[in-house]
């Protein structure tokens, strides 16, 4: 290259050094702001999307309420709707394993009602529903006192997990794991199960007005007792409803922002 081009070769060099330099400087911050927010995007994107599934969700609930005419037959919504809540709860953090299958008692209504509800909630099939007791020292014909102590002879608020099965004083039973700390945690040591009992029947109802009551476990029927309990064993969700106000409150399980969102049409 002739010499007398070197000064203009200079005077190109030196603002393209300065070019990339300043590129240099800015593309940092460039990465920096773009890779701070693309995580915000991304959450941003998720909240957006549970929100939307939480508000399907509901509507689910009542139309699967609807489709079953649990009204006509008397499970009140709010136990419904309550208990599908802590069902998707215990589902989706891997608590329940059988999860078709979500039993509820709902112990709003008196013992001569038929309050215990057995769902498949994937094919939307009510599989049963009958009679099932409470605890001696928690009311006659209602329900309306509930403990978690050994001994107290009360029913317990709640949900539950359903365990294995044995054969024990009361014949073929069924474990109960109680998942709500200090409302019904104590269900194995208090040996809340469910099994059968010929105090549940409607030939007791026409004469005393109310079904016979338990130590505190649910109690169905012994013509049925097989038939549920091979239907809801090893990890169904049973849920115990009640509209207690210390339950309501307390419940980590039904507290959650899902029931304060609107139902849509």
């Amino acid at each position: 290259m002739p010499k007398s081009n070197y000064p203009k070769l200079r005077i190109l060099i030196f603002p393209l050094l300065l070019l990339v330099v300043i590129c240099f400087m800015f593309a940092a911050p460039a990465a920096d702001f773009l890779h701070n927010k693309k995580p915000d995007t991304a959450i941003a994107a998720k909240d957006s999307v549970s929100r939307t599934i939480t508000r399907d969700s509901i509507n689910r609930f009542s139309v699967l309420y609807d489709q079953m005419n649990l009204d006509s037959l008397g499970l009140s919504q709010e136990a419904f709707n309550y208990g599908m809540q802590g069902y998707k709860d215990l589902v989706s953090n891997g608590t329940v394993s059988n999860n078709n299958i979500l039993s509820i008692v709902d112990f709003s209504l008196p013992s001569s009602k038929k309050r215990l509800f057995i769902i498949d909630v994937m094919s939307g099939k009510l599989l049963f529903n009958t009679f099932v007791s409470h605890g001696r020292n928690s009311g006659e014909e209602m329900a309306t006192q509930f403990s978690n102590d050994v001994n107290s002879f009360k029913s317990s608020l709640g949900f539950y997990v359903t365990g294995s099965t044995y054969s024990g004083e009361h014949g073929y039973s069924l474990r109960l794991e109680g998942k709500e700390a200090g409302i019904n945690d104590n269900a194995y040591d208090r040996s809340i199960v469910m099994h059968a009992a010929n105090y549940v029947n409607e030939r007791v109802i026409k004469m005393k007005g109310f079904i016979g009551r338990s130590l505190g476990c649910p109690a169905i029927p012994p013509s049925l007792n097989k038939a549920i309990i091979n239907t809801i064993k090893d990890g169904s969700c049973l849920f115990l409803f009640s509209p207690d106000s210390f339950y309501i409150t307390h419940s980590r399980l039904i507290n959650q922002p899902v029931m304060q969102l609107p139902i849509t049409s």
